[in-house]
């Protein structure tokens, strides 16, 4: 069965290659790709070479939209005659795209290749992307040194005035404490000197 399937798969990406129409689109816009069939019901299909191609949804007319992955609701979508709608276009949108019919054998499409006019690798992005990071995380990263620098260079004269006013104040205390020894001393080597004869006479008495 999955034999039977490739086959298929090859078989409608050889034919519809055949008759390709391309669809040139920006990164981040809207495309809409017509159906060739007025039909009941289709089904809609990616190809993404060399991957098989993948199942978007099922349109009928008489039913509602069937998707075959939830991610889908949101990007694609369904208008009148079965066109398909593709919502923001993405680098993972890019690709081979048809409608196929339920007959046996079905009828397809012919594809609609959607590609973006400039070309941007997604690796280009994400490094753009990590360098406007890096570019920013640096200028903060140099706001936040040079407020550093200039709080440790205030902490520091803060501290060399605090220290001259310690060492100021400790000096004039040691010159107090010193000028009051003096003092101190002076007063007492304070004496009245005795007379002299009173000492002689004094001493002759004796």
């Amino acid at each position: 069965m999955k034999i039977v399937q490739l086959h298929l798969y090859l078989l409608i990406w050889c034919e519809a290659a055949e008759t390709l129409t391309d669809q040139l689109t920006d990164l981040g816009l809207n495309v809409s790709i017509n159906c060739d069939f007025d039909v009941k019901e289709v089904y809609w299909l990616l190809q993404k070479l060399p991957d098989s191609p993948v199942g978007i949804l099922f349109s009928s007319t008489t039913s509602s939209t069937h998707y075959y992955s939830k991610a889908f609701r949101q990007k694609y979508s369904v208008q009148s005659n079965h066109r398909l709608f593709i919502n923001n276009v993405t680098i993972d949108d890019l690709g081979l795209y048809y409608c196929v019919t339920k007959d046996v054998p079905p009828k397809y499409s012919d594809g609609t290749r959607i590609h973006i006019s400039e070309p941007t690798p997604t690796a280009e992005i994400q490094n753009q992307t990590a360098v406007k990071i890096i570019e920013r995380n640096q200028t903060h990263w140099q706001i936040i040194i040079l407020i550093s620098a200039l709080l440790n260079a205030v902490l520091i004269i803060v501290i060399i005035g605090l220290l001259k006013i310690f060492v100021h104040a400790r000096n004039e205390d040691d010159l107090k404490q010193f000028h009051s020894t003096d003092r101190r001393n002076l007063q007492d080597m304070d004496f009245e000197p005795q007379d002299s004869t009173q000492t002689l006479i004094c001493y002759m008495k004796i």
